[in-house]
């Protein structure tokens, strides 16, 4: 199955987020009270990272008249965070950092009455490739020893990651699938604890995003095989992308933000703007290109476009997961 996550063609039109600014814009509406500022994850997962990021680049630059903070949300994937903002009764003082979730949970959970196309689209701040990771320890140096080690032990080996139907056990599906494989799935709460349980050997492999991986990486404890990206990503030159390997597959984690129903217009441009002036700040660009995440840049009309393409999209992955159950 062709999957690009990325769409380059679709999203080809984009208004690339360039703009300078100096200093803060005087705004018709400006939050009078401290920003509700949702995580769809647990702590120390990918989108707790760029949120806590994003929040004390917003307070080191002085960017916004009152504060964003941080509220992890991250119960069953994600439907927690998405019942808070659709139910918010501050929708103007409440925003969401969203990932692929955003997506899955609502078609996975129909229960919920979350319809996302209601949803108010604020910035997209990059996408974020997965790569297969495993300990040190294994003694495989590439996705070609991987393959063959997962399937002699025929069922055997444990991958983990985030949740069920979520990101990682997508991408670990179409790895089944894909090439024969029979895996154990874990799932815990988040990208964090992913990690941290790969690097302690309580799981043999994850799908995990650089960001993640990054502190256990630097120390020599997990290995990359693979990357499900378009292109080899530029901190890990060395790693092959399962194109390059023959599949035409790749796969991103959207970092967005995005606010509840029923946001007023004005206010929705006060965050565009914010998230604007966060895009550019030289500590945001740094913190892109440290943690191999690629822009991906979307006016909030192109961004619905994105979001029903997505949909779709993850309606197939989905699909297919429940037909290899």
């Amino acid at each position: 199955m062709t999957f690009n996550y990325k769409l380059r063609n679709a999203l080809a039109g984009a208004t690339a987020l360039t703009v300078a600014f100096a200093g803060t814009i005087a705004h018709a509406w400006e939050p009078t009270k401290p920003i509700d500022f949702v995580i769809m994850a647990g702590a120390g997962g990918g989108a707790d990272q760029i949120a806590r990021f994003i929040q004390s680049t917003a307070e080191k630059e002085d960017l916004t008249v009152r504060p964003l903070v941080p509220n992890n949300k991250g119960g069953g994937s994600g439907a927690e965070a998405l019942i808070a903002l659709n139910g918010t009764k501050d929708p103007d003082h409440t925003i969401l950092v969203t990932l692929n979730s955003f997506f899955t949970t609502p078609l996975r959970q129909e229960n919920l009455g979350i319809d996302i196309s209601t949803f108010t689209p604020i910035a997209m701040m990059g996408v974020d490739p997965f790569v297969l990771w495993v300990h040190k320890d294994a003694g495989i140096s590439s996705f070609e020893d991987w393959v063959s080690t997962v399937q002699e032990q025929d069922g055997e080996y444990v991958m983990g990651g985030t949740g069920r139907g979520q990101e990682d056990s997508l991408v670990i599906t179409w790895l089944e699938q894909n090439y024969d494989l029979n895996i154990k799935y874990i799932p815990y709460s988040g990208g964090g604890e992913v990690a941290k349980e790969l690097a302690g050997k309580q799981i043999m492999a994850t799908v995990n995003n650089p960001a993640e991986a990054r502190g256990f990486f630097a120390n020599g404890d997990v290995v990359p095989l693979v990357a499900f990206s378009d292109e080899r990503l530029p901190n890990l030159p060395d790693v092959p992308t399962i194109k390059e390997l023959g599949k035409d597959f790749s796969y991103y984690n959207q970092r967005a933000v995005v606010g509840p129903p029923g946001m007023s217009d004005e206010a929705a441009e006060y965050y565009r703007d914010l998230f604007q002036q966060i895009y550019d700040t030289t500590d945001w660009q740094e913190y892109m290109s440290a943690e191999s995440l690629e822009a991906l840049p979307q006016t909030a009309e192109e961004a619905r476009e994105y979001w029903n393409l997505q949909i779709e999209n993850h309606k197939e992955l989905m699909s297919k997961m429940e037909e290899g159950a």
